[in-house]
Protein backbone atom coordinates (compact mmCIF):
# COMPACT_ATOMS: atom_id res chain seq x y z
CA UNK A 1 0.00 0.00 0.00
CA UNK A 2 1.19 3.24 -0.97
CA UNK A 3 1.92 6.40 1.42
CA UNK A 4 -0.57 9.21 0.93
CA UNK A 5 -0.02 12.38 0.68
CA UNK A 6 0.09 14.24 3.64
CA UNK A 7 -0.74 18.23 3.61
CA UNK A 8 -0.69 20.25 6.21
CA UNK A 9 -1.87 23.88 6.68
CA UNK A 10 1.42 26.18 6.75
CA UNK A 11 -0.77 28.60 8.52
CA UNK A 12 -1.21 26.79 11.27
CA UNK A 13 1.32 23.53 10.52
CA UNK A 14 -2.32 21.43 11.15
CA UNK A 15 -2.99 18.74 9.29
CA UNK A 16 -5.18 19.98 6.02
CA UNK A 17 -5.55 17.17 3.78
CA UNK A 18 -4.59 13.58 2.93
CA UNK A 19 -4.67 12.43 -1.14
CA UNK A 20 -4.19 8.58 -1.57
CA UNK A 21 -1.55 7.84 -3.79
CA UNK A 22 -0.37 5.06 -6.81
CA UNK A 23 2.50 3.01 -6.80
CA UNK A 24 3.84 1.10 -9.49
CA UNK A 25 1.91 -1.33 -9.95
CA UNK A 26 -1.24 0.93 -11.01
CA UNK A 27 0.82 2.96 -13.57
CA UNK A 28 -0.10 0.32 -16.12
CA UNK A 29 -3.85 0.90 -16.11
CA UNK A 30 -3.25 4.73 -15.86
CA UNK A 31 -0.94 4.99 -19.00
CA UNK A 32 -3.21 2.21 -20.73
CA UNK A 33 -6.11 4.92 -20.31
CA UNK A 34 -3.95 7.99 -21.32
CA UNK A 35 -2.78 6.32 -24.52
CA UNK A 36 -6.42 5.02 -25.55
CA UNK A 37 -7.88 8.78 -25.29
CA UNK A 38 -4.88 10.19 -27.16
CA UNK A 39 -5.33 8.06 -29.79
CA UNK A 40 -8.66 8.97 -30.01
CA UNK A 41 -8.00 12.46 -29.27
CA UNK A 42 -5.64 13.16 -32.21
CA UNK A 43 -7.78 12.28 -34.77
CA UNK A 44 -9.94 14.75 -33.41
CA UNK A 45 -9.60 18.47 -35.33
CA UNK A 46 -8.03 21.62 -33.74
CA UNK A 47 -11.56 23.39 -33.35
CA UNK A 48 -12.93 20.23 -31.74
CA UNK A 49 -9.83 20.58 -28.87
CA UNK A 50 -10.38 24.39 -28.73
CA UNK A 51 -13.63 23.73 -28.14
CA UNK A 52 -13.33 21.44 -25.51
CA UNK A 53 -10.60 23.73 -23.85
CA UNK A 54 -13.20 26.17 -23.79
CA UNK A 55 -15.74 23.92 -21.95
CA UNK A 56 -12.74 22.95 -19.56
CA UNK A 57 -12.33 27.03 -18.80
CA UNK A 58 -16.10 27.64 -17.86
CA UNK A 59 -15.82 24.10 -15.41
CA UNK A 60 -12.83 25.73 -13.95
CA UNK A 61 -14.70 29.06 -13.42
CA UNK A 62 -17.41 27.33 -12.25
CA UNK A 63 -15.47 25.67 -9.07
CA UNK A 64 -12.86 28.14 -9.00
CA UNK A 65 -13.98 29.69 -5.61
CA UNK A 66 -13.50 26.16 -4.34
CA UNK A 67 -10.21 25.73 -5.75
CA UNK A 68 -9.06 28.96 -4.73
CA UNK A 69 -9.64 28.26 -1.27
CA UNK A 70 -8.26 24.58 -1.82
CA UNK A 71 -5.09 26.61 -2.63
CA UNK A 72 -4.43 28.11 0.56
CA UNK A 73 -5.17 25.63 2.57
CA UNK A 74 -2.78 24.03 1.17
CA UNK A 75 0.28 26.27 0.32
CA UNK A 76 -0.89 29.38 2.16
CA UNK A 77 -1.05 31.87 -0.52
CA UNK A 78 -3.75 34.91 0.60
CA UNK A 79 -6.54 33.87 -0.58
CA UNK A 80 -7.30 37.06 -3.40
CA UNK A 81 -3.95 35.93 -4.39
CA UNK A 82 -5.18 32.34 -5.23
CA UNK A 83 -8.60 33.52 -6.95
CA UNK A 84 -6.40 35.67 -9.09
CA UNK A 85 -4.86 32.39 -9.87
CA UNK A 86 -8.35 31.15 -11.36
CA UNK A 87 -8.70 34.49 -13.45
CA UNK A 88 -5.04 33.58 -14.67
CA UNK A 89 -6.05 30.25 -15.86
CA UNK A 90 -8.62 31.64 -17.77
CA UNK A 91 -6.73 34.19 -19.28
CA UNK A 92 -4.02 31.99 -20.47
CA UNK A 93 -5.79 28.85 -21.85
CA UNK A 94 -7.53 31.74 -23.85
CA UNK A 95 -5.05 33.17 -24.98
CA UNK A 96 -3.76 29.10 -26.50
CA UNK A 97 -7.05 28.35 -28.05
CA UNK A 98 -7.18 32.02 -30.06
CA UNK A 99 -3.72 30.95 -31.36
CA UNK A 100 -4.38 26.76 -31.66
CA UNK A 101 -5.37 27.30 -35.50
CA UNK A 102 -2.46 29.41 -37.32
CA UNK A 103 0.18 28.26 -34.33
CA UNK A 104 -0.46 24.52 -35.32
CA UNK A 105 -1.64 24.46 -38.87
CA UNK A 106 0.78 22.73 -41.73
CA UNK A 107 3.03 24.97 -43.26
CA UNK A 108 2.98 24.38 -47.20
CA UNK A 109 6.17 25.25 -49.13
CA UNK A 110 6.10 26.21 -52.68
CA UNK A 111 8.92 25.60 -54.42
CA UNK A 112 7.84 26.18 -57.95
CA UNK A 113 9.37 22.83 -59.11
CA UNK A 114 6.42 20.54 -58.65
CA UNK A 115 7.55 19.59 -55.23
CA UNK A 116 4.62 19.39 -52.35
CA UNK A 117 6.24 19.97 -49.52
CA UNK A 118 4.83 20.32 -46.09
CA UNK A 119 5.50 20.40 -42.45
CA UNK A 120 2.94 18.63 -39.86
CA UNK A 121 2.91 19.00 -36.23
CA UNK A 122 2.84 15.25 -34.92
CA UNK A 123 1.39 15.04 -30.83
CA UNK A 124 4.04 13.61 -28.66
CA UNK A 125 1.68 11.07 -27.38
CA UNK A 126 1.45 11.30 -23.70
CA UNK A 127 2.57 14.74 -21.89
CA UNK A 128 3.73 14.41 -18.41
CA UNK A 129 3.74 17.44 -16.74
CA UNK A 130 5.18 17.93 -13.50
CA UNK A 131 4.21 20.85 -11.59
CA UNK A 132 5.34 23.12 -8.99
CA UNK A 133 3.66 24.34 -5.74
CA UNK A 134 3.85 27.82 -5.59
CA UNK A 135 1.44 29.36 -8.99
CA UNK A 136 -0.10 25.77 -8.42
CA UNK A 137 -2.95 26.39 -11.37
CA UNK A 138 -0.40 28.89 -13.67
CA UNK A 139 2.42 26.35 -13.54
CA UNK A 140 -0.19 23.21 -14.84
CA UNK A 141 -2.04 24.94 -17.40
CA UNK A 142 1.00 26.14 -18.71
CA UNK A 143 1.82 22.70 -20.27
CA UNK A 144 -2.10 21.19 -19.71
CA UNK A 145 -3.63 23.12 -22.60
CA UNK A 146 -1.09 23.75 -25.24
CA UNK A 147 -0.83 19.83 -24.94
CA UNK A 148 -4.36 19.27 -24.84
CA UNK A 149 -5.00 21.66 -27.87
CA UNK A 150 -2.11 20.00 -29.68
CA UNK A 151 -3.21 16.57 -29.53
CA UNK A 152 -1.74 15.03 -26.38
CA UNK A 153 -3.15 13.31 -23.28
CA UNK A 154 -1.67 14.60 -20.53
CA UNK A 155 -0.38 13.10 -17.12
CA UNK A 156 -0.07 15.80 -14.21
CA UNK A 157 1.77 15.13 -11.15
CA UNK A 158 1.55 18.06 -8.90
CA UNK A 159 3.84 18.49 -6.02
CA UNK A 160 2.85 17.13 -2.75
CA UNK A 161 2.08 20.15 -1.03
CA UNK A 162 -0.42 20.98 -3.80
CA UNK A 163 -2.01 17.68 -5.09
CA UNK A 164 -5.58 18.50 -5.53
CA UNK A 165 -4.70 21.20 -7.71
CA UNK A 166 -4.00 18.22 -10.55
CA UNK A 167 -7.32 16.86 -9.40
CA UNK A 168 -8.93 20.01 -10.37
CA UNK A 169 -7.43 20.14 -14.06
CA UNK A 170 -8.58 16.24 -14.46
CA UNK A 171 -12.05 16.79 -12.94
CA UNK A 172 -12.95 19.63 -15.27
CA UNK A 173 -11.21 18.54 -18.22
CA UNK A 174 -13.40 15.48 -17.85
CA UNK A 175 -16.19 17.01 -17.45
CA UNK A 176 -15.64 19.28 -20.08
CA UNK A 177 -16.23 16.00 -22.54
CA UNK A 178 -12.76 14.73 -23.33
CA UNK A 179 -12.03 11.17 -23.82
CA UNK A 180 -11.85 9.19 -20.57
CA UNK A 181 -7.96 9.35 -19.30
CA UNK A 182 -7.16 12.08 -21.56
CA UNK A 183 -6.24 14.30 -18.28
CA UNK A 184 -5.03 12.78 -15.65
CA UNK A 185 -4.01 13.41 -11.90
CA UNK A 186 -1.27 11.43 -10.69
CA UNK A 187 -0.13 11.40 -7.52
CA UNK A 188 2.66 9.26 -6.88
CA UNK A 189 6.59 9.50 -4.86
CA UNK A 190 9.58 10.06 -6.69
CA UNK A 191 10.51 6.50 -7.90
CA UNK A 192 7.58 5.77 -9.46
CA UNK A 193 7.64 8.95 -11.30
CA UNK A 194 10.86 7.56 -12.76
CA UNK A 195 9.11 4.78 -13.68
CA UNK A 196 6.39 7.35 -15.99
CA UNK A 197 9.69 8.65 -17.52
CA UNK A 198 11.05 5.70 -18.77
CA UNK A 199 7.58 4.52 -20.30
CA UNK A 200 8.32 4.41 -23.82
CA UNK A 201 4.52 5.84 -23.86
CA UNK A 202 5.57 9.47 -22.72
CA UNK A 203 6.44 11.37 -25.15
CA UNK A 204 7.18 14.66 -23.18
CA UNK A 205 7.88 16.30 -20.40
CA UNK A 206 7.67 19.60 -18.73
CA UNK A 207 9.14 20.14 -15.12
CA UNK A 208 8.85 22.84 -13.17
CA UNK A 209 11.03 22.97 -9.93
CA UNK A 210 14.35 23.37 -8.67
CA UNK A 211 17.56 23.18 -10.62
CA UNK A 212 17.99 19.85 -9.17
CA UNK A 213 14.59 18.57 -9.64
CA UNK A 214 15.37 19.36 -13.15
CA UNK A 215 18.59 17.52 -13.37
CA UNK A 216 17.24 14.42 -11.95
CA UNK A 217 14.35 14.64 -14.10
CA UNK A 218 16.78 15.24 -17.44
CA UNK A 219 18.99 12.39 -16.78
CA UNK A 220 15.92 10.38 -16.14
CA UNK A 221 14.61 10.59 -19.51
CA UNK A 222 18.23 10.56 -21.01
CA UNK A 223 19.17 7.21 -19.62
CA UNK A 224 16.32 5.45 -21.57
CA UNK A 225 15.13 7.57 -24.35
CA UNK A 226 15.53 10.70 -26.55
CA UNK A 227 12.42 12.85 -25.82
CA UNK A 228 11.04 16.53 -25.30
CA UNK A 229 12.16 17.93 -21.90
CA UNK A 230 10.73 21.50 -21.35
CA UNK A 231 12.64 22.73 -17.93
CA UNK A 232 11.39 25.86 -15.92
CA UNK A 233 13.65 25.81 -12.80
CA UNK A 234 13.66 29.12 -11.25
CA UNK A 235 15.91 31.93 -10.68
CA UNK A 236 17.36 34.98 -8.59
CA UNK A 237 15.76 37.73 -10.50
CA UNK A 238 17.05 41.13 -10.48
CA UNK A 239 15.97 44.47 -10.91
CA UNK A 240 18.02 47.65 -12.14
CA UNK A 241 16.69 51.26 -10.95
CA UNK A 242 18.72 53.74 -13.27
CA UNK A 243 19.04 57.42 -12.21
CA UNK A 244 16.09 58.58 -14.52
CA UNK A 245 13.77 55.91 -13.07
CA UNK A 246 10.49 57.35 -11.58
CA UNK A 247 11.52 56.29 -7.88
CA UNK A 248 8.26 56.25 -6.18
CA UNK A 249 6.74 53.80 -8.16
CA UNK A 250 10.06 51.61 -8.80
CA UNK A 251 9.77 51.40 -4.81
CA UNK A 252 5.72 49.68 -5.54
CA UNK A 253 6.75 47.83 -7.89
CA UNK A 254 9.97 46.18 -6.87
CA UNK A 255 8.36 45.67 -3.42
CA UNK A 256 5.62 44.24 -4.72
CA UNK A 257 7.89 41.92 -6.81
CA UNK A 258 9.85 40.53 -4.38
CA UNK A 259 6.77 39.88 -1.71
CA UNK A 260 4.06 39.24 -3.72
CA UNK A 261 3.22 35.48 -2.88
CA UNK A 262 6.03 35.92 0.25
CA UNK A 263 8.36 36.04 -2.50
CA UNK A 264 7.75 32.39 -3.83
CA UNK A 265 8.14 32.94 -6.96
CA UNK A 266 10.58 31.81 -9.55
CA UNK A 267 10.84 35.28 -11.23
CA UNK A 268 10.42 37.23 -7.87
CA UNK A 269 12.73 40.42 -7.53
CA UNK A 270 15.31 38.84 -5.48
CA UNK A 271 17.80 41.48 -5.78
CA UNK A 272 17.70 45.36 -5.91
CA UNK A 273 20.71 47.25 -8.13
CA UNK A 274 20.24 51.05 -7.50
CA UNK A 275 21.81 53.91 -9.10
CA UNK A 276 23.85 55.72 -6.15
CA UNK A 277 22.08 58.46 -6.46
CA UNK A 278 18.41 57.00 -5.70
CA UNK A 279 20.17 54.39 -3.28
CA UNK A 280 19.21 56.01 0.25
CA UNK A 281 15.75 56.96 -0.85
CA UNK A 282 14.68 54.09 -2.69
CA UNK A 283 15.98 51.91 1.07
CA UNK A 284 13.84 54.46 3.35
CA UNK A 285 11.04 54.37 0.85
CA UNK A 286 11.19 50.59 0.73
CA UNK A 287 11.24 50.02 4.05
CA UNK A 288 7.77 52.79 4.01
CA UNK A 289 6.38 50.25 1.42
CA UNK A 290 6.29 47.22 4.05
CA UNK A 291 3.39 48.15 5.79
CA UNK A 292 1.33 47.41 2.57
CA UNK A 293 2.47 43.86 2.79
CA UNK A 294 0.18 42.01 6.48
CA UNK A 295 1.01 38.92 7.19
CA UNK A 296 -1.90 37.06 9.06
CA UNK A 297 -4.45 34.50 8.67
CA UNK A 298 -4.57 33.87 4.33
CA UNK A 299 -7.90 33.15 4.46
CA UNK A 300 -8.48 36.61 6.00
CA UNK A 301 -9.65 39.79 4.16
CA UNK A 302 -6.98 42.00 4.32
CA UNK A 303 -4.09 39.75 4.40
CA UNK A 304 -1.20 40.24 2.06
CA UNK A 305 1.53 38.17 3.16
CA UNK A 306 1.08 34.47 3.84
CA UNK A 307 3.58 31.56 5.41
CA UNK A 308 5.67 30.07 3.98
CA UNK A 309 4.65 26.83 2.27
CA UNK A 310 7.40 24.45 2.86
CA UNK A 311 8.47 23.43 6.40
CA UNK A 312 12.33 23.98 6.21
CA UNK A 313 11.75 27.69 4.12
CA UNK A 314 12.41 29.97 7.31
CA UNK A 315 15.26 27.57 8.50
CA UNK A 316 16.75 28.38 4.92
CA UNK A 317 16.20 32.10 4.68
CA UNK A 318 17.56 32.91 8.14
CA UNK A 319 20.35 31.16 7.28
CA UNK A 320 21.09 33.34 3.92
CA UNK A 321 20.60 36.24 6.67
CA UNK A 322 23.13 35.36 8.98
CA UNK A 323 25.86 34.48 6.11
CA UNK A 324 25.25 38.39 4.76
CA UNK A 325 25.55 39.61 8.27
CA UNK A 326 28.69 37.74 8.98
CA UNK A 327 29.93 39.57 5.57
CA UNK A 328 28.62 43.30 7.02
CA UNK A 329 25.15 43.26 5.26
CA UNK A 330 23.02 45.71 7.32
CA UNK A 331 19.47 44.12 8.20
CA UNK A 332 17.07 47.07 7.29
CA UNK A 333 13.81 45.99 8.35
CA UNK A 334 12.98 41.86 9.50
CA UNK A 335 14.95 39.42 9.34
CA UNK A 336 13.54 36.71 11.22
CA UNK A 337 10.33 34.35 11.12
CA UNK A 338 7.03 35.74 13.30
CA UNK A 339 5.90 34.21 16.29
CA UNK A 340 3.02 31.98 16.86
CA UNK A 341 1.59 29.37 14.48
CA UNK A 342 2.60 28.95 11.25
CA UNK A 343 5.75 29.11 8.91
CA UNK A 344 4.91 33.34 8.67
CA UNK A 345 8.78 35.10 7.97
CA UNK A 346 8.93 38.73 7.94
CA UNK A 347 9.32 40.90 4.94
CA UNK A 348 13.37 41.38 5.13
CA UNK A 349 15.34 44.22 2.99
CA UNK A 350 19.46 43.89 3.83
CA UNK A 351 21.95 46.41 2.74
CA UNK A 352 25.58 46.61 2.15
CA UNK A 353 25.26 43.37 0.11
CA UNK A 354 27.63 42.29 -2.20
CA UNK A 355 27.93 39.15 -4.32
CA UNK A 356 30.04 37.29 -1.38
CA UNK A 357 27.05 36.45 0.06
CA UNK A 358 24.61 34.01 -0.95
CA UNK A 359 21.72 35.97 0.12
CA UNK A 360 22.77 38.23 -3.85
CA UNK A 361 24.04 34.92 -5.60
CA UNK A 362 21.50 32.21 -4.22
CA UNK A 363 17.71 31.68 -4.99
CA UNK A 364 16.01 32.84 -1.84
CA UNK A 365 12.65 31.88 -2.56
CA UNK A 366 11.17 33.62 0.51
CA UNK A 367 10.45 37.81 1.24
CA UNK A 368 13.70 38.68 0.86
CA UNK A 369 15.74 41.46 -0.68
CA UNK A 370 19.32 42.67 -0.90
CA UNK A 371 19.58 46.37 -2.14
CA UNK A 372 23.07 47.29 -3.43
CA UNK A 373 23.94 50.58 -5.00
CA UNK A 374 26.05 50.88 -8.35
CA UNK A 375 27.59 53.94 -10.62
CA UNK A 376 26.42 53.28 -14.02
CA UNK A 377 24.56 50.93 -16.39
CA UNK A 378 27.88 49.49 -17.30
CA UNK A 379 27.71 47.84 -13.38
CA UNK A 380 24.35 46.74 -13.31
CA UNK A 381 24.72 44.88 -16.01
CA UNK A 382 28.12 43.25 -15.31
CA UNK A 383 26.39 42.19 -11.57
CA UNK A 384 22.67 41.57 -13.11
CA UNK A 385 24.69 39.16 -15.12
CA UNK A 386 26.62 37.65 -12.68
CA UNK A 387 24.39 34.63 -11.68
CA UNK A 388 23.99 31.02 -12.69
CA UNK A 389 20.56 31.97 -13.44
CA UNK A 390 18.21 33.38 -15.81
CA UNK A 391 14.90 33.96 -16.12
CA UNK A 392 13.86 37.54 -15.65
CA UNK A 393 15.25 41.41 -15.22
CA UNK A 394 14.15 44.17 -14.92
CA UNK A 395 15.32 47.70 -15.80
CA UNK A 396 13.57 50.44 -14.35
CA UNK A 397 13.96 53.64 -16.18
CA UNK A 398 12.34 56.29 -18.21
CA UNK A 399 13.98 55.77 -21.84
CA UNK A 400 12.97 52.42 -23.70
CA UNK A 401 16.10 52.84 -26.09
CA UNK A 402 18.37 52.47 -22.64
CA UNK A 403 16.31 49.60 -21.75
CA UNK A 404 16.36 47.87 -24.81
CA UNK A 405 20.07 48.71 -24.62
CA UNK A 406 20.54 47.24 -21.33
CA UNK A 407 18.28 44.07 -21.99
CA UNK A 408 20.27 43.11 -25.29
CA UNK A 409 23.26 42.98 -22.72
CA UNK A 410 21.40 40.50 -20.28
CA UNK A 411 21.52 36.56 -20.07
CA UNK A 412 18.25 36.05 -19.59
CA UNK A 413 14.60 35.14 -20.94
CA UNK A 414 12.20 38.12 -20.31
CA UNK A 415 13.70 41.48 -19.85
CA UNK A 416 10.76 44.15 -18.19
CA UNK A 417 10.93 48.00 -18.54
CA UNK A 418 8.94 49.07 -15.93
CA UNK A 419 7.39 46.02 -14.64
CA UNK A 420 8.21 42.51 -13.23
CA UNK A 421 7.01 39.36 -11.63
CA UNK A 422 5.01 38.94 -15.04
CA UNK A 423 3.76 36.39 -17.57
CA UNK A 424 2.37 37.78 -20.97
CA UNK A 425 1.09 34.36 -22.67
CA UNK A 426 1.40 35.94 -26.05
CA UNK A 427 5.16 35.86 -25.41
CA UNK A 428 7.33 33.20 -24.61
CA UNK A 429 8.35 31.96 -21.19
CA UNK A 430 11.72 30.97 -21.16
CA UNK A 431 15.09 30.72 -19.28
CA UNK A 432 19.36 31.04 -19.61
CA UNK A 433 21.27 28.91 -17.45
CA UNK A 434 20.15 27.29 -14.51
CA UNK A 435 16.56 28.73 -15.23
CA UNK A 436 15.73 26.26 -18.02
CA UNK A 437 15.22 25.04 -21.79
CA UNK A 438 12.81 25.45 -23.81
CA UNK A 439 9.58 27.66 -23.69
CA UNK A 440 5.69 27.52 -22.49
CA UNK A 441 2.98 29.44 -23.68
CA UNK A 442 2.72 31.57 -27.14
CA UNK A 443 3.18 29.96 -30.57
CA UNK A 444 6.08 28.76 -29.70
CA UNK A 445 4.45 27.10 -26.59
CA UNK A 446 3.63 24.26 -28.60
CA UNK A 447 7.21 22.81 -29.58
CA UNK A 448 7.75 20.82 -26.47
CA UNK A 449 4.57 18.91 -27.33
CA UNK A 450 4.76 18.17 -30.76
CA UNK A 451 7.52 16.82 -33.30
CA UNK A 452 7.66 17.90 -36.70
CA UNK A 453 6.74 15.48 -39.23
CA UNK A 454 7.80 16.51 -43.16
CA UNK A 455 6.11 15.68 -46.62
CA UNK A 456 8.27 15.72 -49.84
CA UNK A 457 6.21 14.64 -52.63
CA UNK A 458 6.60 14.39 -56.18
CA UNK A 459 3.59 13.86 -58.48
CA UNK A 460 4.64 12.31 -61.31
CA UNK A 461 1.18 12.40 -63.56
Amino acid sequence: MSTPFRVDNPATGELAFEVPTLDAGDLEEVLDRAARAQRQWETTTIPVRISAVERFIEEFKREGEAIAREITLQMGKPLEQARGEIGGVVQRSRHMCRIAEEALAPEIIDGGDGIHRQITRVPAGIVLDIAAWNYPLLVAVNAVVPAVLAGNAVLIKHSPRTPLCANRFADAFQAAGVPEGLVQALHVDHATCAHVIQDPRVGAISFTGSVGGGREVLLEAARHRFIDVGLELGGKDPAYVAQDADLEFAIANVMEGALYNAGQSCCAVERAYVHRSLHDRFVEGAIDALAAWTPGDPMAAGTTLGPMALPGAPAFLASQIADARSRGAEVRAGGEALDGPGRFFAPTLLTNVDHSMRVMTEESFGPLLGIMAVEDDAEAVRLMNDSPFGLTASIWTDDQERALAIGHQLVTGTVFQNRCDALDPSLPWAGARDSGRGATLSRHGFDTFTRFKSFHLRDLG
